[in-house]
């Protein structure tokens, strides 16, 4: 099984914020992602690109 990692981007950079990701959801300007192993991560970003190929998540965060 590959799950997914989760990136957040922003001026040409992308900076790993968690791998093994098992779930995301969005709502309210927010991004919660949690892990296989239960850690969460909330942060302000809107989703900029889902490659499920790559098994790769690019958050971008609100206001920059």
């Amino acid at each position: 099984m590959c799950l997914a990692k989760a990136y957040i981007g922003g001026n040409g950079e992308k900076e790993l914020l968690m791998a093994e990701i098992a779930s995301v959801k969005a709502g309210g300007g927010k991004i919660l992602v949690t892990s296989l192993f239960g850690e969460k991560k909330e942060i302000e970003a809107n989703i900029k690109e889902i490659d499920f190929r790559a098994s790769r998540i690019v958050l971008e965060r609100v206001g920059g």
